[in-house]
């Protein structure tokens, strides 16, 4: 399970370190793909197959549904590590994570986020989210 928030930067050559704390979880080969929120979503290979595996089950007479299908498969990349820790994002996730210089790196339980650091401080400004208003909507769903 991946925890926690990290700061790191892009290098000149687009290589981010990821975290010691995740690469054990994450595994020498992984997938990077566009997210929701405008932030990249880094799954372990075991984690991506599942994730595969219900997308696959979306009926494909659904145009939303191929529409989501695309939008996770079109912009996956297969990725490892360097032997210092880092990754290479690909310039076209890079372009639109809209990852510059300085990173967040975040764990969501079977997943890793990574986000500009800027638009990370923009979905956590409190103009952005009210956590009362999510805890409520939260306990909707049985939470």
């Amino acid at each position: 399970m991946f925890i926690g928030e990290y700061q790191h930067t892009v290098d000149s050559k687009g290589r981010i370190i990821m975290p010691s704390k995740f690469r054990d979880g994450l595994g020498q080969n992984f997938v990077v793909t566009k997210g929701l929120d405008n932030c990249l979503f880094v799954y372990p290979i075991e984690e991506w197959q599942s994730f595969e595996k219900k997308l696959r089950t979306l009926p494909l007479t659904n145009k939303n549904a191929r529409a989501f299908i695309r939008f996770f498969f079109a912009g996956a990349s297969e990725c490892s590590l360097d032997k210092q820790g880092r990754i290479l994002i690909p310039n076209n996730l890079r372009e639109y994570a809209k990852l510059a210089k300085d990173v967040v790196i975040i764990g969501v339980a079977e997943r890793i986020e990574i986000w500009a650091k800027d638009e990370w401080d923009n979905y956590n400004s409190e103009d952005n989210l009210s956590y009362e208003d999510i805890a409520e909507k939260m306990e909707e769903l049985g939470i």
